[in-house]
């Protein structure tokens, strides 16, 4: 292989290096800031659900977005996630099940669970909430998730603030793999290629 092709594919590698890093740092930057304010919905990132009960990982997610909803900064809650290989639960209707559980009313409550990816739900979050003629959410995940979430939601048009869930003390490295995984995945979607 010629030396021009070798100082190309370097080059690349390098730039696709240096973008990484500087997302992962705009990452975990985003994972910690709570920029909840009034909103016209609360949009709950669905994980993990099992037999019907949600993981501990979606529990606390809809805990934060429920104690969001009673200080009023949002008339409705958006559950997302699919089924996720489970032949009869779907993530967003165990959310919509859990809130109801909780004291939110079935009419404050909108599902999107068709979704089997953060990709998918969001697109489909984005344009449940442009039908409803909603303008503004308050996204709530996990803190390493917001600010893909963000940037695929504004780009939809929508003013967009992240809420992060309440979580127990992370592990660090988990915690810089998961900043790492999510810029990758971020500058995947910048260049059309959505996981």
């Amino acid at each position: 292989m010629k030396p021009w092709v070798w100082n190309a594919a370097a080059a690349v590698l390098a730039v696709g290096m240096l973008a990484t890093g500087w997302i992962a740092i705009q990452i975990e930057r985003q994972s910690t800031r709570d920029e909840a304010q009034n909103a016209d919905v609360i949009v709950v990132l669905g994980a993990a659900e099992y037999r019907g009960h949600p993981s501990p990982v979606l529990r606390a997610r809809l805990d934060h977005a429920l104690e969001l909803y009673q200080r009023g900064l949002a008339s409705g809650i958006l559950t997302t996630g699919g089924a996720g290989g489970d032949p009869v639960f779907t993530e967003g209707d165990v959310g919509r099940t859990y809130l109801m559980a909780h004291g939110v009313p079935s009419e404050a409550i909108v599902v999107e669970n068709e979704a089997e990816t953060t990709v998918d739900s969001v697109a489909m979050a984005g344009e449940i909430m442009k039908r409803m003629g909603l303008h503004s959410v308050i996204v709530v995940s996990d803190g390493y998730h917001i600010f893909r979430v963000k940037k695929m939601l504004q780009s939809s048009g929508l003013s967009v603030y992240g809420s992060p869930r309440k979580e127990r003390t992370p592990e660090p490295l988990q915690e810089r793999w998961n900043y790492v995984r999510q810029a990758v995945g971020y500058l995947l979607w910048e260049i059309g290629l959505g996981v």
